[in-house]
């Protein structure tokens, strides 16, 4: 007979951790179940999540729900036309007392920043996120600044086509791991947010909807040394390479994968792996990740947009195209 180890035994309680934490969200979110899922696995990943989806369809409860469950320091920014760089890195600050300048943190140096509407705010203040998403640090007047771990941006997004947005920088796109949709929900899903808010459910209150803390820094520590060992045959870093030199070739996309969005792939599969419970990744949990991973780092050619070609079709057909790997 073999027992578990102290190893594996962490492993499969931080599993089970998160596999609460979605219970949680589910407790104010209703028919959202791919995004919350998302966000756990850029979670695992120490990767970055971009939410897009119509106003009033829960993409900032969903992650005021996610830091609700999860023991972690969090604060939010509304991206604003108006909003400064220094208003989300801080900036340095005169003391009349000492006769000297002091660094002031902005709201960047926490666990779970949820960036609301960033597409609300021009270039320049976007762009103030690049380098505490990348190297996790903020550099003012040339002194970097670690940020805590871990570190998270939560970025909410309206369509482009609505007023008053503006289009994200490639730079930018890149760096989020994952791009989730958020839909409306169905008729039965609306139906429940109906009755939960007829029964009192009152979204500014998630304390009162019973959501409490059941995952933090150890758990997610030991879930990252878990998916970490996620083995990876050379067949499936095969098939991730020829999905993502796929994309470079395609007719109807200007810009293809780069080998960052490889890496994120074969990353973000390995978490799907550990998460449905395997030590291996297989050619389905490829499949399962990614629309969320590759959908915001590929860009259509201008005929295709008139034709009504997504990036999501564009990749699902390629993923019908690709040989695999038995």
């Amino acid at each position: 007979m073999t027992y578990p180890t102290t190893e594996s035994a962490a492993a499969d309680s931080a599993r089970a951790s998160l596999e609460a934490l979605r219970t949680e969200i589910g407790k104010a979110v209703v028919g959202q179940d791919s995004a919350v899922t998302g966000l756990v696995v850029a979670l695992l990943c120490r990767g970055h999540v971009l939410l897009e989806g119509v106003p009033g369809v829960a993409k900032t409860l969903l992650v005021r729900a996610l830091a609700a469950a999860l023991e972690l320091d969090t604060k939010r920014v509304q991206f604003t036309p108006d909003l400064m760089p220094s208003d989300v890195t801080g900036s340095l600050v005169y003391d009349a007392r000492t006769a000297e300048f002091s660094f002031q943190n902005g709201p960047v140096f926490t666990n779970l920043l949820l960036a609301d509407e960033i597409n609300r705010t021009p270039p320049k203040t976007q762009s103030s996120l690049l380098e505490a998403m990348e190297e996790r640090q903020v550099t003012v007047d040339g002194t970097p600044r670690p940020l805590p771990e871990p570190f998270l941006v939560a970025a909410t997004m309206n369509p482009l086509e609505y007023e008053g947005t503006y289009p994200l920088p490639e730079a930018q796109l890149d760096r989020f791991l994952l791009k989730l949709t958020v839909p409306l929900p169905s008729r039965a899903d609306e139906i429940g947010v109906l009755t939960r808010h007829a029964a009192g459910f009152n979204p500014r209150d998630l304390h009162a909807a019973g959501i409490r803390p059941v995952a933090g820094p150890a758990q997610l520590d030991a879930a990252r040394e878990a998916v970490a060992k996620v083995s990876v045959s050379p067949e499936i870093a095969g098939y991730v390479v020829d999905i993502c030199r796929a994309t470079r070739e395609s007719p109807s996309l200007t810009l293809g994968v780069s080998p960052r969005g490889a890496t994120a792939l074969l990353a973000t599969a390995r978490a799907w792996a550990w998460l449905t419970g395997r030590d291996y990744v297989t050619p389905d949990d490829v499949k399962a990740l990614a629309l969320p991973t590759l959908r915001h780092r590929v860009q259509l050619r201008p005929e295709a947009e008139m034709e009504g070609v997504t990036a999501d079709a564009v990749i699902t057909a390629i993923l019908s195209h690709v040989p695999v790997p038995r």
